[in-house]
């Protein structure tokens, strides 16, 4: 019997300093995620995210040095994750969506999300223009005039007398290298 009151009363000791970390942290871990995601509904959902891994850390008795820095670190994290998340939603392959153009803003960081994420938009920005260039000319010439002029594939079809599978396929296989060409650099500006 003296144990179970042990136990309950270590459990509610670690639940407070749950709750202490929480009341303590949550403004600063706000404005930390604010700065780097533009949508309010983002930022609520990662730091709900991070106090549910806290939480969980300290159901699973994971002991943590540093709570603070551990807390913004799982955001930093979380961050990432929504980066890449947003990259590979909008880079998903484009033939099984018809005429709708990629929304290139939805991959690039928002530049309202604080300089971090300038920085790796401008370096991405710098890194697609590199890359489109890179491509063959006809692949080029679809993506462009599909993503950058908004024209549609049976409008360049019927323009070039070339057929719109033909097109679609030009255009997947211009995302496709475009991916791979910016996946390293994309990866490299969530680190920095």
């Amino acid at each position: 019997m003296g144990d179970e009151r042990s136990v309950d009363l270590e459990a509610a000791e670690r639940d407070r300093r749950v709750s202490d970390v929480v009341e303590r942290e949550q403004s600063r871990l706000r404005s930390f995620i604010r700065r780097r995601v533009a949508d309010p509904r983002d930022v609520d959902d990662i730091l709900q995210e991070v106090f549910s891994e806290l939480v969980e850390a300290n159901r699973r008795f994971m002991p943590i040095d540093h709570i603070s820095g551990w807390l913004f670190r799982v955001a930093r994290n979380r961050i990432t994750d929504l980066f890449r998340k947003t990259q590979a939603e909008a880079f998903s392959d484009p033939a099984g969506r018809g005429d709708e153009p990629l929304d290139l803003g939805a991959v690039l960081p928002s530049p309202t999300a604080g300089p971090e994420a300038v920085f790796a938009r401008n370096a991405l920005l710098q890194e697609l223009a590199q890359a489109i260039n890179e491509l063959p000319e006809e692949q080029r010439r679809v993506f462009v005039e599909h993503e950058l002029e908004g024209r549609s594939f049976k409008e360049m079809a019927a323009e070039t007398g070339v057929s719109v599978n033909t097109l679609l396929s030009r255009k997947r296989y211009a995302v496709l290298r475009l991916r791979a060409r910016l996946r390293a650099t994309y990866d490299e500006s969530l680190k920095g």
